[in-house]
Order: C-alpha cells, then sequence, then structure tokens
C-alpha cells in the first residue's frame, strides 16, 4: 500500500477521473448461434467456446466453429446473474444474456474486471430484468494511470490466488473425504444388509411454512433449510416456531434423521440432517423424520455415499420438482454392523468431514476470512479522490 500510496502522489496528485463504460470500452450484446454452428459437446471443427450468464462452469452454452470475441474483455451478465462479472483472454462467442466490454488501450483489463466486481446495476422493476448496452455505457469507474492499474492487479490478483489455492485444496480435502467416507461404509459378507424399514419407521412430515418462524419458542428445522443451511448433522436449530402449531407437527426426537424428500434435482433430493439436540423438535412437509435406534452419525453418513445415491436413483420421480416418497426410503438397504463399529466408523469419518466442511474450523472457514480480506481491500483500492 505504501508503494501505491507513493505512485497515486506522483502520478495523479489532483485525483482521479471517473469516466463513463461507454467513453472507455467497447460495449456490445451477446448474440444468437445459428443451429447448423451450434454443438453441445466439443468436436474438431466446433471448438470455440459459447459462453451465456451462468458461473463458473455453468456459463458455458456450447460449441461453435468461429469466435465473435477475439480480443481480451470482460462479460457482464445481463440475464438472471445480472451483473456478474467474468474475464476472458481466449476467443468465444456471447449468446444474447451477455453483454461484452473491450478495454480501450489505456485500460488494464483485469483491472475493468475488478472494477465492474463492485459495480451495481439498476435495472427497471416492469417487464424481464435485465441489463442493456445503453443502461451499461453509464456506469463510471475510476481510471488512473496505466501504471496504478497494473499495480492495483498485481495486488488483488496475489488475494485471487490465495483464495484459489485454498479452494483448490478444499476441493481435494473434499475428495478425499467422500472417497474414504465410501470405503469406510462398503463392507464385505460378514456385514449384514439391511432395509431402513426393517430397522426402524419413517414418518412423513406436515405443514410448516418459512412464515410459520417465529424468534423463539419451540425448534424446528424447514426442509429447505436442509439443502441451503444444514450439514450432516446439528445440535441446535436455526428456526423456531409457537408451541401451539408445533403441537400439530411432526416431532423429532434426539438421533432421529430428517430427510429432504422433495428437491429441484435427484443430486439433492434425499439430503439429510441428524438430530443431535436433547429437546424435542419439529419438521414439516415435504421431509421425512427416520426413527430408529442406531448411530445417527453413522446413518446419515451413510444417505451421502455412491451407494445410496444408487439406489436413489431408481426411487426418485419427478421431472421439475424430484420427490422420494417415505414408503419407498423403507426399502433402501444400508449395511449394519455393529453399534461399537458404528461408532468406530463414525469417529474416522468425523475427523475427515471436520476439515472439509466445518465452517468453524476447516479450510472453509480460512476461505470465507480470505474473501472478507480480499473483498475489503479491493474496495479500498478501487476507491480513489475525484480529480477537480
Amino acid at each position: 500500500m505504501a508503494k501505491l500510496d507513493r505512485m497515486i502522489a506522483e502520478l495523479c496528485p489532483d485525483g482521479v477521473e471517473y469516466r463513463a463504460l461507454g467513453e472507455i470500452c467497447e460495449l456490445s450484446a451477446g448474440g444468437d448461434v445459428p443451429k447448423d454452428r451450434f454443438s453441445k459437446e466439443r468436436t474438431s471443427q466446433f471448438n470455440i467456446p459459447i459462453y451465456s450468464n451462468g458461473i463458473g462452469d455453468n456459463a458455458l452454452y456450447g460449441w461453435t466453429d468461429m469466435a465473435r470475441i477475439t480480443k481480451e474483455c470482460v462479460t457482464i451478465a445481463a440475464r438472471g446473474t445480472i451483473g456478474y462479472a467474468e474475464l476472458h483472454t481466449t476467443p468465444f462467442v456471447p449468446v444474447v444474456r451477455l453483454i461484452c466490454a473491450i478495454p480501450k488501450d489505456y485500460l488494464n483489463v483485469k483491472f475493468l474486471k475488478y472494477c465492474a466486481d463492485i459495480l451495481v446495476f439498476q435495472v427497471p422493476t416492469s417487464g424481464i430484468p435485465q441489463l442493456t448496452v445503453p443502461m451499461v455505457m453509464k456506469y463510471k469507474i475510476p481510471v488512473p494511470p496505466l501504471p496504478i492499474q497494473n499495480e492495483i492487479v498485481r495486488i488483488l490478483d496475489n488475494f485471487t490466488e490465495l483464495t484459489a489455492e485454498l479452494t483448490a485444496e478444499l476441493t481435494a480435502r473434499t475428495k478425499q473425504y467422500e472417497y474414504y467416507r465410501d470405503e469406510l461404509l462398503t463392507f464385505g459378507d460378514d456385514v449384514p444388509m439391511i432395509t431402513l424399514g426393517e430397522i426402524g419407521e419413517i414418518v412423513r412430515g406436515n405443514g410448516l411454512q418459512k412464515s410459520d418462524f417465529t424468534d423463539n419458542g419451540i425448534g424446528c428445522i424447514h426442509y429447505g433449510q436442509i439443502h441451503t443451511y444444514y450439514g450432516t448433522f446439528t445440535s441446535k436449530t436455526k428456526s423456531f416456531v409457537s408451541p401451539k402449531l408445533a403441537a400439530g407437527l411432526k416431532k423429532v426426537n434426539t438421533g432421529d434423521i430428517i430427510i429432504a424428500v422433495t428437491s429441484e434435482n435427484v443430486e439433492d433430493v434425499c439430503k439429510c440432517v441428524a438430530w443431535l439436540g436433547e429437546e424435542e423438535i419439529v419438521t414439516g412437509g415435504h421431509a421425512a423424520i427416520f426413527k430408529h435406534k442406531q448411530n445417527p452419525k453413522y446413518i446419515a453418513y451413510y444417505l451421502q455415499t455412491a451407494a445410496f445415491f444408487a439406489q436413489k436413483l431408481k426411487i426418485a420421480n419427478g421431472t421439475k420438482v424430484i420427490e422420494v416418497s417415505p414408503k419407498k426410503l423403507e426399502n433402501v438397504i444400508i449395511p449394519l454392523p455393529s453399534l461399537e463399529e458404528q461408532e468406530r466408523i463414525v469417529s474416522i469419518i468425523d475427523r475427515f468431514y471436520t476439515l472439509s466442511n466445518d465452517i468453524k474450523t476447516g479450510l472453509p472457514a480460512e476461505i470465507a476470512a480470505r474473501q472478507k480480506q480480499y473483498e475489503h481491500y479491493r474496495d479500498k483500492l478501487l476507491t480513489f479522490e475525484v480529480m477537480k
């Protein structure tokens, strides 16, 4: 920062000019790709990527044979993930959901990307929310001398590279965890295979809307929270309902497994959370409660394995909404070693789980801290005194 301060004092002592994107970039909207020049898979002929408004790998729309954008640029999502910016350094084709910004020679393309990340785009509330090129043209960013842009990019790149390294480490640890979890939960012929219905009872939930939540009362877990908030187990609830409402809902006791039996995709359906709290809580519709006398973590871990996934594919129904009936869940087969062996296996899996999933002590916490640090310095580095 000291070096950057000296550069600013030397190169722009009177402040920095903020200029509209329409002045400093060549802006254009994406377009359609003819069917005869489109392929879902990459081939020797169709090897130019087509990008849409998704994030990360989800942005890849398909492949074509001729690039529309050949210069380094920043794309801004015009629909859906409105305002999401992405850097492109190789030739590609943008579809209509993207706006491309090719910077002028005096603008570092990465500096443009970092500035675009903190822009807050406003879109009309009527009709389909979307950005247009005329809208984007008016937004302003600081344009300091190129040496200062380059130094800021160097500093911010160091942050993003560190975060990328941590994310790669987390991905590796997660794969390692999943591998050992599945290995530890795979047995030979000496361990009996039992259906869930033989070792417990599966009860369908009822009622419970998010609008029913209160600030205190009886703890509750909504099926949507299993998808978005909870991990494999918990001893505290995020939400509560009134005692009067709780009286009419299905009860969850210590050790019970709450299973989300509805999802938007087959990967997430049957995501579960083991309730380890001492008090009785409740759950609602689109969830099932597995009541049993086994190690709850053992059951919850097994319901994450590839072996369970293969069984789930056979009993899941639906297209836009995927569902698994509690009745069919009763027929799911699970290996059942002794309780002592279950506890031993769980103790090993717990160590891997903590490293890759625990937001308080694992790598995710480090990544979150680095991300906050990056955002703090990014916002600080991209804020200048306006030239008078």
